[in-house]
C-alpha cells in the first residue's frame, strides 16, 4: 500500500490516507487495513494504545482520504485523544453534495445515533421529540460553507464540531443534499458525476496542539480521481 508521511515527529505521525483503505478492523475483515501497513514500518505502534486501534487516534471512513494522525506513543495518545474530547481540534474537509444549496453558510445540529433499521447506517435524531430519549444517541454539529455551485452539484467545505460516525455523510443526508458517491446514505436515483467512483469526502485540512505547545496545521491535496471529478464538472455541469 503507497501512502504519503505528512510529518513526523517523536510523538506523532500524519498520514494522508487514500480511498478504499479501511483505517482498522472491526468486523471480520481478511484484506489488511492502514493499521496493519503501519506496524510494517513502525512496529512500535504495537505498544500504543489496545488493538485493533493501536495508536489511531480518530478516524476515517474507508472510502474517505486525507489527513489521519497516528500517536506514536501512549502519553501523546492520551494528549491528542483529549484535545479531540474537549472539541479544541480544527478538522476541515471538501464534499462534493447532490443538488443546490442555497445558503452560503449553514450549521446542523442534531442527535446521531444507529439507525435501527440497518446497523450499517447512523440515523439523525432530533432533539426535543419523543425519539431523543432513546439511549445511546449523542450530539452531532456540522458547520458547512458553500466554496462552488454547479448545475447539479455543491462543493462544501464542512467543519464537524463533533467527531460521530458517519457524521458529514448522514448530516448532509439529512439537508436532502447527500454526498455524491455515496453508496450507504444516497437517494434512490440519486445522480453519479462522471467518473466518480467513490464519496466524494476529502479531509483536506486538521489544526490541533503538539505536546510542544505548537500549534499546527496538516493539509492533504485533493486526490487526483476528485480533481478530476471537478474538472468534468466544470466542462459537462455549469
Amino acid at each position: 500500500m503507497n501512502f504519503e508521511i505528512l510529518y513526523e515527529d517523536d510523538n506523532l505521525l500524519v498520514i494522508d490516507k487514500p480511498a478504499k483503505v479501511v483505517v482498522f478492523p472491526e468486523r471480520k475483515i481478511l484484506k489488511k487495513t492502514l493499521i496493519d501497513f503501519l506496524i510494517e514500518n513502525f512496529p512500535n505502534l504495537k505498544n500504543v494504545g489496545k488493538p485493533p486501534r493501536y495508536g489511531i487516534i480518530h478516524r476515517l471512513d474507508k472510502d474517505t482520504s486525507g489527513v489521519l494522525l497516528v500517536a506514536k506513543n501512549n502519553q501523546a495518545l492520551s494528549f491528542f485523544q483529549n484535545q479531540f474530547k474537549e472539541k479544541k481540534v480544527i478538522k476541515k474537509y471538501l464534499a462534493l453534495v447532490v443538488g443546490k444549496i442555497k445558503e452560503n453558510r449553514g450549521k446542523i445540529e442534531t442527535l446521531i445515533g444507529r439507525d435501527p433499521k440497518k446497523r450499517t447506517k447512523q440515523k439523525v435524531y432530533l432533539p426535543y421529540t419523543p425519539e431523543s430519549k432513546k439511549k445511546g444517541l449523542r450530539e452531532a454539529i456540522t458547520e458547512y460553507k458553500v466554496i462552488k455551485r454547479f448545475k447539479n452539484y455543491t462543493l462544501l467545505e464542512v467543519l464537524p464540531k463533533t467527531g460521530r460516525k458517519h457524521q458529514i455523510r448522514c448530516h448532509l443526508a439529512f439537508l436532502s443534499h447527500p454526498i455524491a458517491g455515496d453508496k450507504i446514505y444516497k437517494f434512490k436515483n440519486q445522480p453519479v458525476p462522471k467518473g466518480l467512483t467513490r464519496q466524494f469526502l476529502h479531509a483536506f485540512g486538521i489544526k490541533i496542539k503538539l505536546p510542544n505547545k505548537s500549534i499546527k496545521e496538516f493539509k492533504s491535496k485533493l486526490p487526483k480521481d476528485l480533481q478530476k471529478v471537478l474538472e468534468n464538472l466544470e466542462k459537462y455541469d455549469k
